[in-house]
């Protein structure tokens, strides 16, 4: 029904008398095929309705388990619907929790989503990457490392870190320049690994924007359960890293590692311990 509520807006009244309306657990037999509708709102549109068939057992999913590039079939799946899940569905774990609840009751061969591929065989490895992005579980232990860098300061310091973890026997260190990484990509990164140190220079007595809208699309997101570091970089006033304290603190269950560290417009070899300390425990949990 809210689907038409919609189509409504967009076209009028115009469809009145060509509208069937179906709700939770409704059935429409085609003759050999026979259409089981599920109701699945906030996956990722308030209206979405999703259809089983039970003759060959499809799972029409809609946005769920779609992917980016639907046209590249040969890429590993799990990447492009990372990013699709987080950037799209990404708000709404509880909502895809709700459908997978619904999914476990029915004997699935194929699911076909409405962006990407038709997806078969293994759907175990499918589901079970959702169930873990909807509870907002890290898919795995590692760092991601986002930095904003004005005139390359802030950037030194966040390689030096991520050499440092990497020093440790950190296996997974990724690392993403906000003010050319695709945004979308730095999301996903930050919901796939377990940590994340942020770093990030001093602006107009404010955060760097491109920091900024990172750590604002987080928390539309609804970024949590995370371990994160905080470097920020200022040449006469440092403000930068209280502000993204405050940005993580208005996420749920964020650990922030104590103390924040303060440069002063390049990285120096007193600088060096405090990177230390930051690494160290920063991987302690």
């Amino acid at each position: 029904s809210k689907a038409f509520i919609m189509m409504k807006n967009f076209y009028g009244d115009n469809f009145q008398d060509r509208q069937v309306v179906v709700s939770e657990n409704s059935k429409l037999v085609l003759g050999k095929h026979k259409l089981m509708f599920i109701e699945a709102p906030m996956v990722h549109w308030p209206e979405v309705v999703m259809t089983y068939e039970e003759t060959e057992k499809v799972l029409f999913s809609a946005d769920a388990f779609g992917k980016f590039g639907a046209l590249s079939h040969e890429e590993e799946w799990a990447c492009e619907a990372r990013r699709y899940y987080f950037n799209i569905c990404g708000k709404y774990g509880t909502a895809v929790q709700s459908l997978l609840r619904k999914v476990a009751q029915l004997d699935v061969k194929y699911i076909c989503p409405l962006h990407g591929l038709v997806l078969s065989g293994e759907l175990d490895y499918y589901i079970g990457l959702y169930d873990t992005w909807s509870r907002y579980e890290a898919e795995c232990k590692g760092v991601f490392i986002a930095y904003a860098s004005i005139y390359g300061g802030t950037a030194t310091a966040a390689k030096r870190v991520a050499e440092m973890l990497r020093a440790r026997g950190v296996a997974r260190v990724v690392i993403a320049d906000l003010c050319r990484h695709d945004m979308a990509e730095a999301v996903e990164d930050a919901f796939r690994m377990s940590h994340m140190v942020l770093a990030a220079a001093s602006y107009d007595g404010d955060l760097f924007p491109p920091m900024h809208t990172f750590l604002h699309h987080l928390q539309m997101k609804g970024f949590c359960r995370r371990r994160v570091g905080i470097i920020e970089n200022g040449s006469w006033a440092p403000c930068a890293g209280r502000i993204m304290r405050a940005m993580l603190e208005q996420m749920k269950d964020v650990d922030i590692v104590e103390p924040t560290v303060t440069i002063r417009s390049t990285l120096k070899s007193g600088d060096i311990p405090k990177l230390e300390t930051l690494a160290n425990l920063l991987i302690e949990k």
